[in-house]
């Protein structure tokens, strides 16, 4: 199989070109909306960990994947109609702006599930 990522920035290095800078927007919003959780790899890609993992992101030729899990998609449902989700997945266009404000609550519900 392909590369066992170690780190984020071993991660990051491999993105796709189209991609590069929204994934460095994207792990910078995480950062920000959850300053005491640590980035690991899980599953080979980068996820931030605070007890348990609290979100996962990927960065792909075609979209940002952002993956908070299955109840973090239902309880933001409405405000995810935008977007194409699964199960516990969001793709993020690369032609829009990240939404910053919905990550954001997104990664504070997930500090807080974790957290009870």
């Amino acid at each position: 199989m392909g590369t066992k990522f170690k780190t984020t920035d071993e991660y990051m290095a491999t993105v796709p070109e189209p991609c590069v800078e929204k994934a460095r927007e994207i792990r910078e919003i995480i950062r920000k909306a959850a300053p005491k959780a640590t980035e690991v790899i899980s599953y080979n890609i980068p996820a931030f960990k605070q007890q348990k993992v609290l979100v996962w992101f990927a960065g792909y030729k075609g979209h940002i994947g952002f993956y908070p899990g299955g109840s973090a998609i239902h309880v933001f449902q409405d405000d995810l109609a935008d977007y194409k989700t699964s199960k516990g997945a969001i793709q993020f266009s690369l032609d829009k702006p990240l939404p910053v404000s919905l990550i954001n609550k997104i990664v504070k519900y997930r500090i807080k599930e974790v957290a009870e």
